[in-house]
């Protein structure tokens, strides 16, 4: 059985790949330079002549809340081609399963928490990722439509914010872990007294190891089957400020921290209910400060 990993090189995708080869299953791990899936004719071509039996879809235009608002056109469109692009190309060979990956963004701001699977569409999103939020919304929505309509086994599963190696971390377009990792380690790098951060950093927030999150797509591929999503995460959060002050310690920063609440906050709290995956086996492994301290040794290695 061949399982496809697009986004194959990224920082959910690559933990996949490295997953699956370690539990002995045949995988080929994909990205642009390979084919590019803005192209519906090429994303066709090569689906046709591969012929997986399983696509698991970590491929994405993705960045953080800079550049999700400045950049709202590229984050819708170019998401809902890749997407469709991908599960139509999967629907013409008859691929048996295909995991999409979806986005904690698209619950709405104000939700109650922890997030349950049922809040979705239950109010109105954080205006600062909406268009990215849409994008996955409309691609749970082609999920629960090949599913009513064609009777595949197709699911989409809720990751919530995501770190560890092989991430994104440009100041422009990056997400605020390996944001503050490149921020804190630059700033005891070149002996700077101190280092701004956006923001407040009041928010709420919850992150989960990319490792685990390869561990628990492959638990959902082989349990799941569902046209609801399934949340992902650790079920415990963290505000901001608190995550500057492990980060900031793990690269030896000693330096002051400002804030720069001119910023946006983006939502106030987020917070998955993971009660549903729990209950298929999966849990999470590796804790906070583990996963701050590989990171960082990561990034240092790789920079």
């Amino acid at each position: 059985m061949t399982i496809l990993v697009a986004g194959g090189t990224g920082l959910v995708g690559s933990a996949i790949v490295r997953e699956l080869e370690r539990v002995n299953k045949k995988v080929i791990g994909i990205s642009s330079k390979d084919v590019d899936l803005l192209d519906r004719a090429n994303t066709f071509s090569y689906i046709n002549n591969l012929k997986p039996e399983v696509i698991i879809d970590a491929a994405a235009k993705v960045g953080g809340i800079g550049g999700n608002n400045l950049y709202p056109v590229e984050f819708l469109t170019q998401n809902i081609q890749i997407q469709s692009n991908l599960m139509d190309a999967a629907h013409s060979v008859k691929v048996k399963k295909f995991v999409f990956l979806s986005s904690s963004c698209i619950y709405p701001r104000d939700c109650p928490q922890p997030i349950k699977e049922e809040y979705v569409m239950t109010g109105k999103l954080e205006e600062t990722n909406s268009a990215y939020a849409i994008a996955k919304l409309a691609g749970m929505e082609l999920i629960k439509s090949y599913r009513k309509e064609y009777g595949y086994n197709w699911i989409s599963v809720m990751p919530t914010n995501i770190y560890g190696p092989n991430d994104n971390f440009d100041l422009e377009t990056s997400h605020v872990f390996p944001a503050m990792i490149r921020k804190f380690s630059d700033a005891e790098e070149n002996n700077s007294k101190s280092v701004t951060l956006w923001g407040s950093g009041n928010p709420l927030r919850e992150f989960l190891h990319t490792d685990d999150l390869a561990k628990a797509i492959i638990c959902c591929l082989e349990q799941y089957d569902s046209d609801e999503q399934i949340n992902i995460g650790t079920g415990v959060d963290i505000s901001i400020k608190d995550l500057a002050h492990k980060i900031s310690a793990a690269v030896n920063f000693t330096g002051s921290v400002n804030w720069d609440a001119s910023r946006h906050d983006g939502t106030p709290q987020k917070v998955l209910d993971i009660k549903k995956i729990t209950k298929l086996g999966w849990k999470p492994t590796i804790t906070l400060d583990q996963g701050i301290a590989s990171t960082v040794e990561w990034y240092q290695k790789n920079k």
